[in-house]
């Protein structure tokens, strides 16, 4: 050996016998929980006013069922379609340059993030049929005009009577689309202002137009911002249609739960088989939340162990 390989290996130190740091606190934590999770159970098991043969048999009832797939699956896909496609044109508007474009994005969202979704359900199925019996869609002041003008025609595309919807899924779904899209223009616009500007330019320096850029360039890398809160959103939503109730919408879980409660004066069972749904619904949607989530968050994530293991090899030579 040299000498400084000798005075390297002097200057070393010796085994380090370190011992790790004891956490008891952590096992009575987990003692706590434990003994708490079988309290729980043991009640659920012995009390027989849980009466869970009951619940099985009402979660498999007809009209459960059918306000599960007709009120809250189908209001949440609805209102989150509107949402969604509200939003991102609120959010494209909001980030415009046009300022009339600004503005109409901002005061939407800001009307409809401060009116409550029970409160907005009951003025739609209430006070339309009220306001606007028949809804008239055409030039403004059309009859005016083709009197003054001696015409014959009103300048009216349609007429609508808005009696035929204004207690259904349509008018309730539409009522969560439009509060819900408030909320999407937000998230959509920080997952657009997410985008490294410098993407854009390149892409306009390419010769991509606007709109090509933001449906090839911004919105795929968007996506890895947009997925996990939309995802959040439309858990919310499964759980925000049990509001339907306001339009009035019969056909919907929980309020067909309170009328069976009602009718058999079995109420905890039956409001526990609603639950238990729900529990199911938003179970699945956060399955396919983190499947999202990976996929569009693929090249941002962190290296898998497996790459990690790679690169340590690679270092060691």
């Amino acid at each position: 050996m040299t000498v400084s390989q000798v005075a390297g290996a002097a200057e070393r130190p010796g085994r380090i016998d370190a011992k790790p740091v004891r956490h008891p606190w952590r096992w009575v934590a987990v003692g706590v929980i434990v003994i708490v999770v079988a309290m729980m159970l043991h009640s659920a098991v012995t009390n027989p006013k849980w009466d869970w043969s009951y619940v099985i048999q009402v979660m498999n009832y007809r009209p459960i069922l059918q306000g599960l797939w007709e009120g809250t699956i189908l209001g949440t896909v609805l209102a989150m379609i509107l949402g969604l496609i509200f939003g991102i044109l609120l959010a494209i508007m909001r980030l415009s340059t046009n300022p009339v474009l600004r503005g109409v994005s901002a005061v939407y969202t800001w009307f409809f993030r401060s009116i409550p979704r029970y409160v907005l359900l009951t003025i739609l199925g209430v006070g339309i049929v009220f306001l606007y019996p028949k809804l008239t869609i055409g030039l403004p002041f059309g009859d005016s005009i083709a009197r003054l003008l001696h015409l014959s025609t009103t300048f009216t595309l349609f007429t609508f009577d808005t009696r035929s919807v204004s207690q259904g899924i349509v008018i309730g779904a539409l009522g969560l689309g439009l509060s819900e899209a408030a909320y999407m223009a937000e998230i959509a616009r920080a997952g657009i202002l997410s985008v490294d500007r410098g993407q854009v330019e390149a892409a306009h320096a390419l010769g991509m137009s606007s709109a090509r850029t933001m449906r090839r360039i911004i919105l795929p890398q968007a996506m890895r911002v947009i997925v996990p809160p939309t995802g959040n959103e439309t858990i919310a939503m499964v759980k925000d249609t049990s509001l339907l109730v306001a339009v009035p919408v019969g056909m919907e879980l929980f309020n067909q739960a309170q009328i069976v409660a009602n009718r058999t004066y079995r109420i905890m069972p039956v409001y526990v088989a609603a639950t238990l749904w729900y529990l199911i619904v938003c179970s699945v949607l956060m399955v396919g939340q983190s499947y999202l989530e990976r996929r569009f968050g693929r090249g941002f994530s962190a290296p898998n162990a497996k790459a990690q293991r790679l690169l340590s090899r690679t270092g060691e030579h």
